[in-house]
């Protein structure tokens, strides 16, 4: 039978040796959690890169202009035409459009401007006043025009000047801007 003095040396005993092991787990333990943590601290970095930096630097001032030279050449191919050029006109608007907005655009051609320009041959210059980029990611934009219109009419050899805002829609298809979407309200 031991005493209670033999079972307090032991339970010591015991007791260190259980520190000791629960100091050797931390020891080996200590270099796979800093490495854990230095990895998420780097995965975390690449995601801020990643989600909030990169789009930025995609989307910084000489975008911006490249999406409003896009918006404002396109409205200017888009609506001016004359009837000795009309063929030519709407090949080089078709040429600033997605496929998907080609099909609206044809359509609008075909019922409105071919009839106007023939019948009454029918001029239209367009010129940009004002642009401004609302929205801008990497792969889309919205840009506001403010454009002025002239028509003359062999009926009508006065000009008739009128001045519209336009909200285009781009889309960036195989690195050019292309117009998506084309609203125009009258001012």
């Amino acid at each position: 039978m031991r005493t209670g003095s033999a079972w307090r040396v032991r339970g010591r005993r015991l007791g260190g040796a259980v520190r000791r092991g629960l100091r050797r787990c931390v020891a080996r333990w200590r270099p796979i959690l800093l490495v854990l943590l230095v990895v998420a601290t780097l995965g975390w970095a690449g995601g801020l890169y990643y989600y909030d930096y990169r789009p930025d630097q995609q989307t910084d001032a000489a975008v911006a202009r490249e999406v409003i030279k896009a918006a404002s050449d396109g409205a200017v191919a888009l609506l001016s035409y004359s009837p000795d050029s009309l063929s030519r006109d709407v090949q080089s608007a078709k040429s600033r459009i997605t496929p998907g907005f080609e099909a609206m655009y044809e359509r609008f051609i075909e019922q409105v401007v071919t009839p106007a320009s023939q019948r009454g041959q029918l001029t239209t210059t367009v010129h940009v006043i004002r642009a401004a980029v609302a929205e801008l990611q990497p792969k889309s934009a919205v840009v506001l025009l403010f454009i002025g219109q002239k028509l003359v009419s062999k009926l009508k050899p006065e000009p008739v000047n009128t001045t519209s805002s336009v909200r285009v829609e781009l889309t960036k298809v195989n690195n050019t801007w292309l117009i998506n979407t084309f609203d125009s309200t009258h001012a």
